[in-house]
């Protein structure tokens, strides 16, 4: 098996004792996996057992694998949603978890437009930590001297509510910014961040951005990264200083913090930082004024190493666009999470985007895979449970989907991403994120599949009745060209009479109608103006007739084609723009409140 050699011939290097032993470990967990699996596995048996939801399925205190997979079923989150309720409703007796579940993590993903809930457990911020511990140790491997200097990163707390039961239900990362982990973590010359916890913890993101971007230009001799936790993220902060430069250099000139910024907590730790300095504003401003923002990271922040982004999955749309406003800095995808788990972290953080590999922690949860082809598709969807393939027996480059049995009681949970095995480190599996299952469209934290994004046109489609129009065909597209992209929704339309066709304000009409219809995640990054209006493109009659004669041409069944649902392929693109007769945009913004729930 493959093994990095960097990271193996550094554990006994000459690295900080601390670094060693972050590194030791990683290697003991890598070498052992399936050991470590199986004592997890046994763990949260024996710990969940007395659960009702586990005594549903006679395991009779039985904790090894065979018996477990031959009783558990596979679950997605509908599922699992009336146990879920129970728990947000205020049921407080064991029914997934012997431990008290301390708050609901809200899932990007959604179930019937809403987001899913999380079930945590307060023990679950220590493996979260555990992780993050991992992550400098190893990027000190490849890029030295970050203890010199300090990291801007655009951190930002969401907005979170209570369940009719009174827990909070929040976003993971909302979650471990509030929590002492994070705002007592303890010195580290390799963690240092430009903006104060003051400024990542207010709840406007309006004022914490400003504030945040405000530290980063005043210290930007000290920055050596440049990050946020997608790339969509950091590319709205760099929009925001196209539109704001002006102020940050008054503010700069003149050491007084724009009176738009209220926040008590944030106007008292900007008052220790900010200072006038009349050549930094008139630098800030020479920089920003010109018409070319080509490298403008570095031309702000000139000993910037690399940017530390996500930028696999969706967020590959955005590569391009970062890598003309760093001039192609590095960029480093350093850890693999989500709301049901932390799974694990990239061993060779700065490589290449396109060749990413996650190495899964054994210790962070039990894993399991699904084999992700037509036949175990099949297999799956049939009464008899899915042939499930443990973290030690995976076979490269073939593509799985990932199933995680956690301690804090979800059991045999399909996450819903597809991932592919592209080597090993010791004995563990590493892997390319390929998608998320079944997502269409994705900008930000949003993720539209197929279904809702048909839901969404049925829905629209009823403002075109009285005037005898109808939709014969649609396909779509995240447009990532500006910032903040949006979603394109081409459409083909039957006319029945000329005379009576839908004005642009009806069309227009018909794009806020979508933006409503589509699920509360998407509805709050329009909110928060991190998706721009949905656009709709009324195509030429014929148009995909034309699109299915080009997929044809290039090798399609002609019995077995389909139109696609989402286009990215620059050829169909330019055939489908090339047939545009009118564009038409949502409005106003669709409706969302942090309290909003079905």
């Amino acid at each position: 098996m493959a093994v990095d050699s960097t990271l193996s011939s550094a554990v006994g290097a000459s690295v900080s004792e601390k670094d060693a032993k972050a590194l030791q470990f990683i290697e003991e967990m890598t070498k052992n996996v399936d050991s470590v699996q199986e004592r997890i596995l046994g763990e949260i048996l024996s710990r969940n057992a007395d659960t009702e939801y586990l005594k549903r399925f006679q395991l009779n205190g039985a904790t090894d694998r065979d018996t477990f997979k031959s009783k558990v079923p596979v679950v997605t989150y509908e599922d699992l949603q009336p146990e879920i309720q129970r728990i947000a409703n205020g049921d407080k007796s064991p029914i997934l978890s012997s431990h008290p579940i301390s708050e609901f993590l809200t899932s990007s993903g959604t179930s019937a437009g809403e987001r899913k809930l999380m079930p945590t457990i307060h023990e679950e911020l220590n493996r979260r930590q555990l992780l993050y511990s991992l992550l400098m140790p190893v990027m000190n491997l490849y890029v030295p001297g970050l203890d010199k200097g300090k990291g801007l990163y655009f951190l930002f707390i969401k907005a979170e509510t209570k369940t009719p039961g009174g827990l909070l239900a929040r976003p993971v990362l909302t979650s471990y910014y509030k929590s002492d982990h994070f705002k007592s973590r303890p010195f580290d010359p390799f963690n240092v961040y430009t903006s104060p916890n003051e400024t990542i913890l207010c709840p406007d993101s309006i004022q914490s951005m400003y504030a945040q971007m405000l530290c980063g230009l005043i210290m930007r001799e000290e920055v050596l990264r440049v990050g946020a936790v997608f790339a969509s993220g950091l590319l709205k902060a760099i929009r925001f200083l196209q539109v704001n430069w002006k102020q940050f250099a008054h503010d700069i000139e003149t050491g007084t913090l724009n009176p738009k910024v209220t926040d008590p907590s944030v106007r008292e730790c900007m008052s220790k930082i900010l200072k006038p300095n009349p050549e930094l504003a008139a630098f800030i401003a020479k920089e920003c004024s010109e018409e070319n923002w080509e490298c403008i990271i570095t031309r702000i922040w000139p000993n910037t190493k690399y940017l530390d982004v996500i930028v696999t999955g969706a967020m590959a749309q955005y590569i391009p666009t970062l890598e003309y406003y760093s001039g192609g800095l590095p960029m480093a995808c350093t850890m693999y999470a989500s709301s049901e788990c932390y799974f694990g972290l990239n061993l060779k953080p700065m490589c290449k985007p396109s060749e990413v590999s996650y190495t899964i922690m054994p210790n962070m949860a039990y894993f399991e895979f699904l084999p992700h082809d037509d036949s175990s598709a099949q297999d799956s969807s049939r009464d008899s449970p899915p042939r499930l393939v443990d973290l030690a027996d995976l076979e490269v480059g073939k593509e799985y989907e990932l199933i995680v049995t956690t301690y804090a009681g979800l059991c045999r949970y399909r996450v819903g991403d597809i991932l592919r095995v592209t080597g090993f480190h010791n004995a563990a599996p590493q892997f390319r994120f390929i998608r998320r299952k079944n997502v269409l469209l994705s900008i930000d934290f949003d993720k539209t599949d197929e279904s809702e994004l048909q839901q969404a046109i049925e829905n629209a489609s009823v403002l075109l009745k009285e005037f005898n129009t109808s939709v014969v065909e649609y396909t779509s597209y995240a447009d990532t060209k500006q910032i903040p992209g949006h979603y394109v929704i081409y459409w083909e339309l039957f006319v029945k009479d000329a005379a009576n066709a839908p004005t642009d304000e009806v069309l227009s009409q018909c794009c806020f109608q979508m933006e409503e219809s589509l699920n509360v995640v998407y509805r709050q990054c329009r909110v928060a103006d991190s998706i721009g209006p949905l656009e709709i493109r009324v195509v030429k009659n014929g148009t995909f007739e034309e699109l299915m004669d080009y997929a044809i041409s290039r090798g399609a069944s002609i019995n077995q084609y389909k139109v696609p649902r989402c286009v990215s392929f620059t050829p169909i693109m330019e055939l489908l723009d090339s047939r545009v007769v009118s564009k038409h945009f949502s409005p106003a913004l669709p409706h969302w409140t942090p309290e909003r729930r079905r």
